[in-house]
This record gives C-alpha cells, structure tokens and sequence, in this order.
C-alpha cells in the first residue's frame, strides 16, 4: 500500500496575496482556486513536485494561525541558480550555506509574506534522477 503525501495545507492572512506569490514569484503552478459559500483555497504546486500546497479557508475553519508553518523544504538540483532566479523574482531570500559538501548540504531559505518559512535544499542528483519522470 501506498502512502503518498500529497498536500500541504500553508496558513496564509490573504488568499489573493498569497496566491500571487507563490504562482507568480515562486513559480508554482496554479492547480485552482475553489470558491464555495463560506470558504475559498487554491492549490498550487511546485513545478516537478507530486505534493501540492493549499491556501485558504478550508473546511471546518483555520487550524494554524497565519506564517506558523516553519521548516517547509523543497529540493533543487542548483541552490546557487534557484537562489538567483527567486532574487530576481523579488523574494527576499536568505544566503547560501554550504553546512556540508556532500549532495544535500548546501541550503538557503526564505518566507512567504507571512512569515512561513521554507528551506531549499540542493540535491544535485536531482538534475539527472528526478522523484517524478518527465
């Protein structure tokens, strides 16, 4: 049996805002955005990625006030060009660490405007074996 995850639930203050940066500065593919009487959430997802993220309202109320994620990680195969390409999409991005020269040491991080921080980590072999066949 297989347990895949699939879906991150991020709390944002501002679906609009949020949607905006991660479509339009991060990248990430708008899956949709779902309105219903008394709730609205998108889906976005990384490109490359089989687990999405999801913004909004969703059913049964908030569960984590806004910018209380912390620790989200996603995996590059080029940290020094994926820091350069968000840089220069606007993202205030932090400065790369090499905390081991061995594929997965080297790290940068960022936030959303609320404050939920991710971590971006390069995995070199990701360039020629990635997790989802293109």
């Amino acid at each position: 049996m297989d347990w895949t995850l699939e879906v991150v639930v991020v709390p944002v203050s501002d679906i609009d805002r949020a949607i905006a940066f991660y479509r339009d500065q991060l990248g990430f593919h708008l899956d949709h955005d779902t309105q219903a009487p008394g709730m609205r959430f998108a889906q976005l997802t990384p490109p490359g990625s089989g687990c999405s993220i999801v913004v909004g309202d969703q059913p049964g109320g908030r569960s984590m006030p806004p910018g209380s994620l912390k620790g989200l990680q996603l995996v590059v195969a080029d940290a020094y060009r994926a820091h350069d390409v968000l840089a220069a999409r606007g993202v205030a991005v932090g400065d790369i660490n090499v905390i081991d020269q061995r594929d997965g040491g080297t790290l940068f991080e960022f936030a959303d405007p609320d404050g939920n921080a991710w971590v971006v980590q390069q995995i070199k072999a990701r360039a020629e074996e990635p997790l989802i066949p293109r």
